[in-house]
């Protein structure tokens, strides 16, 4: 019961906490599209939508007119309240979401990408946003960082929830996924603000798609044994790791400890196994891994996991949380930017289902996660960047998917 409780007001403080975040100068697109004709009388009484930024103003501003690429006033209020636009089943929605939970807290990564497919792809916001390429290049622009900016909030949660987990197991690096946060501070300020309101959709998709691809051969890589045989530590112990779970044997005196602190050599143990990493190469690794997943609004742990396991050389079952860690520090940064500083659009609703759907998945992540063989986590993480990244890189750059869909 107490378990249960902790829980509870971790996830309260953390959506007390993003709240503050919100953009209080907001307005009601009901209101707003009524004021420019655009809804009549048995409209008013569908539910309001809060927008912040200028996406109410941009929706009164495109062509009318029952085309794609056209705001029609006599259709069904979707997204966000705007006539026509997808309607997302929130039942779905949890769904997805408590996959999304599942998938980071359980991989490590993958939260972000898969947040991503559901919302350009499953919901339809993608092609939604897509259609006025050519008709309103600003609302597009703009509906792509409302889904920029969405799939990280979903990941921010996932990410405090396993690093709370794994740390109370003894499976979390602090000192280093400090340092990795502390580099994606600025990566998570700059991006942002260099890119909102700038970035189309297809750009955006055929870059995601390729980043999930190149990440996807490297850990393909890692699982050969020619990578393996250079891992011989990080090997022996996942080894001893698995050997002491088929025991029940999971004493936390045999978890991470840091054995000393130094600017430039930081000690630690994990199952009488030591390694060591470079604080200032995890700064600047942090810095740079931030910066490309902040452009794709996702959490990078697709970058930090391959980052952690093949330069820094540690073993998956303490990668997880460490990444975890890493990925909460930058994407409250990335967040704020986004959403404060850029004022962009966030569906509420549509949010505060999902978180629900992400936080039940990361919950159960870490509890299922010591029973699964670290190779076989990589390989799931191989299948899912094949498929993700050629559907989205030819989508993207071809205008045409060369995979069918889920």
């Amino acid at each position: 019961m107490f378990e249960g409780a902790r829980y509870s007001t971790l996830l309260f403080l953390f959506l007390a906490m993003f709240c503050v975040l919100v953009n209080s100068d907001t307005t009601v697109l009901a209101e707003s599209v009524s004021s420019h004709g655009m809804v009549g009388e048995k409209q008013t009484q569908t539910p309001q939508h809060h927008l912040t930024g200028r996406l109410s103003e941009i929706v009164a501003e495109t062509p009318r007119g029952s085309e794609p690429g056209t705001i029609n006033p006599d259709a069904e209020k979707g997204f966000a309240g705007i006539p026509g636009a997808p309607r997302i089943n929130y039942v779905i929605a949890f769904l997805w979401a408590l996959w999304v939970g599942w998938i980071f807290s359980t991989v490590g990564a993958f939260g972000g990408i898969m947040a991503g497919v559901g919302h350009l792809t499953l919901f339809g916001l993608g092609g939604y946003a897509d259609s006025f390429k050519f008709t309103n290049p600003e609302l597009n622009a703009l509906l792509t960082d409302t889904i920029r900016a969405t799939n990280q909030y979903l990941v921010a949660l996932a990410a405090l929830i396993s690093t709370y987990s794994f740390y109370r197991m003894k499976r979390l690096v602090v000192p280093l996924g400090v340092a990795l946060g502390v580099g994606s501070v600025a990566g998570g300020f700059l991006i942002p603000w260099l890119t909102a309101g700038k970035v189309q959709l297809s750009e955006y998709i055929g870059y995601f798609g390729l980043a999930v691809l190149v990440i996807g051969a490297f850990i393909f890589y890692s699982t050969t044994e020619k990578a393996r045989s250079t891992k011989k530590k990080a090997n022996e112990a996942s080894e001893s790791f698995q050997h002491l779970m088929k025991e029940k044997n999971n004493s936390a005196s045999q978890g991470v400890h840091v054995l000393s602190i130094g600017l430039t050599e930081t000690k630690f143990s994990f199952y009488g196994t030591e390694f060591s990493f470079n604080p200032v190469m995890a700064v600047v690794g942090g810095l740079v891994i931030a910066s490309i997943s902040s452009f794709l609004g996702i959490g990078g742990g697709f970058l930090y996991v391959p980052f952690l396991t093949a330069v820094i050389g540690l073993p998956m079952f303490i990668v997880v949380g460490t990444s975890a860690l890493a990925v909460l520090l930058s994407m409250i940064t990335s967040i704020f930017s986004y959403v404060v500083v850029k004022g962009t659009f966030i569906s509420w609703d549509l949010v505060g289902v999902e978180m629900i759907g992400v936080f039940v998945g990361a919950m159960i992540g870490p509890r299922t996660q010591k029973y699964i063989p670290e190779i076989w986590l990589k390989r799931l993480f191989v299948i899912l960047a094949v498929y993700v990244g050629l559907r989205y890189f030819s989508k993207g750059f071809f205008g045409q998917s060369w995979l069918p869909p889920f």
